[in-house]
């Protein structure tokens, strides 16, 4: 496909020569006289590359404008910025808001072209690299004969071909985003948008221009996830940490089947398809007074659950003869001769799920060990410092009961401090104890708290 390059320039002649410079090259072009043109052509069709001219009819900035504008729609486009009063100053900015090169006018016409041909190479390798991982991650099946996987395989298939909000709950990295995609692939949105947004990346003054969008005051729109999502499917990951407010809106697009962007004062209409999930216990959740009762009904209508890995141990050896073939025939080497009944394997605490198993036999696969000698070699030692009941068990054996048991709790209760980043708040409601009561364990056990 030919690449569209859009170009802005308020100086005629400048467009013009641009303009035949680009279609004489082999490129199509699109072109804009000042900074509403420009974002009238923007907001009609995201271009493949953009020139945009620093200076335009704004403001000394409204390029720069223009620039952020394409980032929030498509941060893979390539924005080859240029000035006629280029300076130092000028052109770091350019680039820390994202430009693929900064030109000063008059530019030499063969480095120009020779720009724009790599900005075309450059997003064409982002496209493939996107498109292969899109096609490497729904090209894996959910791989299991345990009671839990057949459930859910028999629940993808019945309520796939309905338009029903579904909450997907589970561990992380047990594979609640490939259920997601099962779900996606099997509907009739299939061929529309499949959008990802996680609750838990996101810092709190973000949620909201994430999911909705917004409308700038220069007049350009930033579209959210549920508009990009139209017609289409959207996962809202870890859903549970979204603040309350945010909780709140959701709740009103579900009953009322429309939104406003930020700062926007018309109803945006869509049709999405919601798909939620989390590694919390939402209803847990909500008895603390962490997630809406509410929101929690509308958004499960179907609820699937996906149990560790540790509780399905029957799939690990089904799972380790998958994940063998498909990632030697990716590197393309020859078939990892992992035994899927190694006991190493088998009693390991797979705290990292699916996930973490898949990172083992790619290890496996980049290391390209010759013999099963060595391969079983990388399993233990990949796996050795990573097993915490191990552990705990080595180092109880040999001592009282009573000091067996203060190294367990200190060594459990430093684990589940960092797990909760120090917040003492949340250790205490997953242990099960009074914010009280820990800090006099902690202080006994001589566990110093951190932030």
């Amino acid at each position: 496909m030919i690449a569209e390059i859009l170009i802005v320039d308020d100086n005629a002649d400048i467009r013009n020569i641009l303009n035949e410079l680009i279609i004489d090259a082999g490129y199509k072009t699109r072109v804009a006289a000042n900074y509403n043109q420009a974002l009238s052509e923007i907001d009609k069709k995201i271009p493949d590359v953009a020139i945009l001219d620093v200076k335009l009819d704004k403001g000394d900035n409204d390029g720069i404008q223009l620039l952020s504008h394409i980032k929030s729609k498509n941060k893979d486009v390539p924005v080859i910025m240029i000035s006629g009063h280029a300076n130092i100053e000028m052109a770091i900015n350019s680039l820390k808001h994202g430009a693929f090169e900064f030109v000063e006018k008059p530019f030499d016409q063969a480095r120009l072209l020779n720009f724009i041909s790599r900005a075309v190479e450059n997003l064409n390798l982002k496209s493939q690299n996107k498109e292969y991982e899109n096609k490497l991650f729904s090209s894996y099946d959910l791989i299991g004969n345990s009671k839990n996987i057949t459930a859910i395989k028999d629940q993808i298939e019945k309520i796939s071909i309905t338009d029903s909000r579904i909450f997907i709950s589970g561990p992380s990295g047990s594979g609640k985003e490939l259920i997601a995609r099962k779900i996606h692939k099997k509907s009739k949105r299939n061929n529309k948008s499949f959008i990802i947004l996680n609750g838990a990346l996101l810092d709190n003054n973000k949620y909201e221009l994430e999911l909705f969008g917004e409308e700038k005051a220069d007049g350009s729109i930033s579209y959210g996830a549920l508009e990009k999502a139209n017609k289409g499917t959207l996962v809202i990951d870890q859903i549970s940490d979204i603040p309350l407010d945010i909780q709140s809106k959701i709740l009103r697009v579900l009953i009322d089947q429309k939104f406003k962007r930020v700062n926007g004062s018309n109803d945006i209409k869509v049709d999405v398809r919601l798909i939620c999930s989390s590694n919390k216990d939402l209803k847990n959740e909500i008895e603390l007074g962490n997630f809406r009762e509410d929101l929690f009904h509308r958004i499960s209508v179907f609820n699937i659950n996906i149990e560790p890995l540790n509780d399905r141990i029957s799939d690990i050896p089904l799972l380790i003869n998958y994940f063998s073939k498909k990632i030697s025939e990716n590197y393309n080497i020859q078939s990892l001769q992992i035994d899927e009944n190694d006991s190493y394997i088998l009693n390991h605490n797979w705290k990292g799920n699916v996930r973490e198993l898949r990172n083992l036999i790619e290890r496996i696969a980049i290391l390209q060990p010759d013999n099963k000698e060595k391969i079983s070699n990388i399993i233990k030692e990949s796996l050795k410092n990573d097993n915490f009941q191990e552990k705990i068990t080595e180092n109880s054996l040999s001592v009282p009961l009573k000091e067996a048991r203060e190294k367990f709790e200190k060594e459990y209760l430093t684990v589940q401090l960092k797990k909760y980043n120090g917040n003492i708040t949340k250790t205490a409601n997953f242990v099960g104890m009074e914010r009280s009561a820990l800090h006099r364990k902690l202080k006994g056990l001589g566990i110093k708290e951190f932030n």
